[in-house]
């Protein structure tokens, strides 16, 4: 990697982190969560909105592992294709500029 480029890496970095300590000394009052048939829990709100994040960032992933499976597997059981095997023919649909090259909306 170039040396400008690792340095760009490294102050996105930094400056990421640094928000986000600015966020969570800046949240420290304390939330309320309050939650079904009276109970409730109390904690620094940097803690909740952080824990709401990391709770919805885990649901997510665990919605997408079955399809990641599903692919890995598809994907697995596929035939290898050989490898002095003939290119593809080269596609029959137009590109999207050609198809739109005598359309009403030319020129707009």
């Amino acid at each position: 990697m170039k040396p400008i480029a690792w340095l760009f890496k490294w102050l996105l970095k930094a400056a990421i982190f640094f928000t986000l300590f600015a966020f969570a000394l800046n949240n420290q009052g304390d939330a309320t969560v309050r939650f079904f048939f009276g109970r409730q829990w109390t904690a620094p709100m940097v803690l909740v909105v952080l824990g709401s994040f990391a709770a919805g960032l885990l649901l997510g992933v665990m919605g997408m592992v079955p399809r990641w499976w599903r692919q890995r597997r598809n994907a697995q059981a596929a035939p290898a294709a050989p490898a002095d095997a003939a290119p593809a023919k080269a596609s029959t649909v137009p590109q999207a500029a050609e198809a739109y090259s005598d359309s009403a909306f030319h020129g707009v």
